[in-house]
């Protein structure tokens, strides 16, 4: 019996990962333009570190963790999202003492055990970026500014931005506990998992699926009318900034996070082509999270955007591994070596070189010359080998010209620059 992938975490294969290098390029060059750094960290982290920023009634915390025990029966988790280890990082290592701000962006695979179905897997990968240490509202529309930047450059048009405000400390217990009285005297209508957690965590179940629960909530009170004054001004400052900036958006205010720590603005890029799955980037504002986790009082927004689901998007529009610039046809052993010692060098030089290696016939070798979509090939056997001169052959016309074969990798390397 073979071994098998483990369910829900997929191999990412030639012909796919072109595109995956495109949209993580893309990232890099965007991100980069607005200022921001990359940082890594670990997969795998201190559970401690997700229970107290994700939150413990959360659906990830209570169901989705990878969670072990080590040789010293430390608790470790797989990380399921990125922000609390780049926060943990940001703590440990002081970045705060280098800059005020920090602009930050991270890639890399995550882990949920939760049922695999299209665009949502066990093993998935996020590109995320977190600013820390700036309160103002002109950052969180910078943020979105350079998010819809980014899926302009990757000619992805067909989503839309939802806003919302989820307020503060000091204005959401009020809403949250009115909201709980709400759905009180609708707890027959509600699914069982809303039934056990809207006391605990009653914000999701505005964000609950289930029919019953999306009727029963159709008139829930709204966390808009519940803001207290700065958090109705820094609302109504971000959305001022994206009018200005014309990037469209609309106000979803039962839009809420499966997360604890988001507290103001948060945010979702939304599309009709993934079913269900409809959210390709999130985020928000997480502006006590530094500090609950050790650090300074400093606030902070970002977003992740999940890989998988572009790729899903792009579709047909998959990015393609470029081809050969030369292939290299060569007919009988003395002619295979050089053949290999000039692809060698060749390569070296920057050109994308291939040839065979099998000893086929010329006809074979021309077959696969075009499978590899080659532009130009170059037939070599005895006769040129005795002559040091052989033919390039352009594929897209079958024009053919001579080349010198002991000057043919500084000619090759001049003419593909």
């Amino acid at each position: 019996m073979s071994v098998t992938a483990i369910k829900g975490m997929n191999d990412v294969l030639p012909g796919v990962v072109e595109t995956w290098q495109f949209l993580e390029q893309s990232a890099r060059d965007v991100f980069g333009l607005y200022g921001f750094s990359e940082i890594r960290t670990p997969i795998a982290e201190k559970t401690e570190l997700f229970c107290r920023s994700i939150g413990e009634t959360t659906d990830i915390v209570e169901k989705e963790m990878y969670t072990f025990s080590d040789k010293s029966e430390n608790s470790l988790t797989l990380r399921p999202e990125g922000t609390a280890p780049v926060m943990r990082s940001f703590i440990q290592n002081r970045l705060h003492n280098l800059d005020p701000v920090s602009k930050l962006y991270y890639m890399g695979p995550m882990f949920r055990y939760e049922r695999p179905q299209k665009g949502r897997y066990r093993q998935f990968h996020q590109i995320g970026v977190e600013v820390v240490g700036v309160e103002d509202a002109k950052i969180d529309a910078q943020v979105l500014a350079m998010l819809h930047q980014y899926f302009v450059r990757i000619e992805i048009d067909s989503v839309s931005l939802q806003i919302n405000s989820l307020g503060c400390p000091e204005c959401r217990p009020g809403y949250r506990q009115e909201l709980i009285n709400y759905l009180e005297s609708r707890l027959d209508s509600l699914c069982g998992e809303c039934q056990r957690r809207y006391q605990t965590n009653p914000l999701r179940v505005l964000d609950c699926k289930a029919q019953g629960c999306q009727a029963a909530t159709v008139d829930a009170p709204s966390v808009l009318d519940h803001l207290c004054s700065p958090c109705r001004d820094h609302f109504a400052q971000v959305k001022n900034y994206l009018e200005a900036l014309h990037i469209p958006f609309e106000v979803n205010a039962r839009m809420v996070r499966g997360l604890d720590y988001y507290v103001r603005t948060t945010f979702e890029l939304v599309t009709d082509q993934l079913g269900s799955q409809n959210a390709v980037a999130a985020g928000g504002r997480y502006d006590g999270l530094v500090e609950s986790l050790g650090g300074p009082a400093l606030p902070g927004i970002g977003f992740a955007i999940g890989l998988e689901r572009l790729v899903l998007m792009k579709g047909e529009q998959r990015i393609t591994a470029a081809s050969p610039q030369l292939f290299i046809a060569a007919l009988g052993k003395e002619a295979a070596d050089r053949a290999f010692i000039l692809m060698s060098q060749l390569q070296a030089a920057g050109v994308r070189t291939e040839m065979d290696y099998m000893g086929k016939s010329l006809k074979a070798q021309m077959r696969r010359a075009n499978k590899f979509n080659a532009a130009f090939t170059l037939i070599l056997g005895e006769e040129e080998l005795q002559s040091g001169r052989a033919q390039l052959k352009d594929m897209s016309d079958s024009s053919q010209s001579s080349v010198v074969l002991d000057t043919l990798v500084a000619t090759l390397t001049k003419k593909f620059g």
